[in-house]
């Protein structure tokens, strides 16, 4: 994998590198095993760059992990370049394999498609949803790719909770592992900050809510509407109703900067159907 930069201003390559966040980690792997171009010559770091000059940046081949298997499961892609990969995730689908369920799981999915297009590069998870839950998920094709998307990626979800919900709202609860479980989480002042905003979109016998998660906790969206007295419909962790075969949750739109071009990206994911007769948007 190749990455393009322009330059513009006077510096060393290094400090030029150094100022795309490119770590002195990633720095040593791209030197051992991919290269530094500058206007297509093979350069050291000590070179001096000038303004207009274009650095590339050829990327080391990753192996993937061993525990990994390529499977051949159906794959909706919503959107693909040379840095990322957007996918619709289904529901009953892990997005990483687990000791419950070993193989074919969204990654593993991704991997084969990869394999099968010859594309350069493994898939690296920048965002996760619960195996239960439906929607966007996004995939690095490098490990530097990764990196570079830790900013800030804008959430929003949709979902389907018990109850009359007010027409909008912000849930400001810190969240915690509950002591005596692996998996539930509680809302406790001990917990981690975590913050969701909603705006409520339709009310019948239930709730159907666009919500934006402005931190990232584990089970947060789950979690706090449980602490609001409105828990998700079908969602038997916090809540009792059994109306949909999983919890009424979907990941329906990402919007970042991208890593490499910095233009604004949106990406949206359609109601699957398993949900539309709770969320009909």
């Amino acid at each position: 994998m190749k990455i393009e930069l322009q330059v513009t201003d006077h510096m060393l390559l290094r400090t030029f590198l150094a100022e795309q966040a490119i770590s002195k980690k990633s720095l040593s792997a791209i030197k051992r095993n991919g290269a530094l171009l500058v206007n297509g010559i093979r350069q050291t770091v000590r070179a001096n760059v000038v303004p207009g000059d274009v650095v590339t940046v050829v990327l080391p081949d990753e192996t993937p992990s061993a525990s990994l298997v390529p499977s051949e499961g159906p794959l909706e892609i919503l959107y693909e370049d040379d840095a990322l990969c957007i996918v619709n995730k289904p529901a009953g689908v892990s997005t990483m394999p687990s000791q419950l369920h070993p193989h074919d799981s969204l990654v593993e999915r991704v991997l084969a498609h990869f394999r099968e297009q010859q594309t350069a590069g493994i898939p690296h998870i920048v965002t996760r949803l619960d195996r239960q839950t439906s929607g966007v998920v996004i995939f690095a094709k490098h490990q530097l790719i990764h990196h570079w998307m830790t900013g800030i990626i804008d959430k929003v979800y949709l979902c389907a909770v018990t109850g009359q919900l007010p027409a909008r709202g912000r849930i400001d609860l810190p969240i915690r592992r509950k002591s005596e479980s692996i998996i539930e989480r509680i809302t406790a002042p001990d917990g981690k900050p975590a913050l969701t905003s909603y705006l409520t979109l339709l009310r019948s016998e239930h709730s159907v809510a666009l919500v934006r998660l402005h931190t990232g906790r584990t089970h947060q969206i789950r979690v706090h509407f449980k602490a609001i007295g409105h828990p998700l419909l079908g969602d038997t962790l916090y809540g009792t109703d059994q109306s949909t075969g999983r919890q009424a949750l979907h990941a329906f739109q990402v919007t970042f900067s991208h890593p490499v071009t910095a233009r604004l990206i949106t990406i949206q994911a359609p109601v699957p159907h398993d949900l539309r007769f709770v969320i009909p948007i």
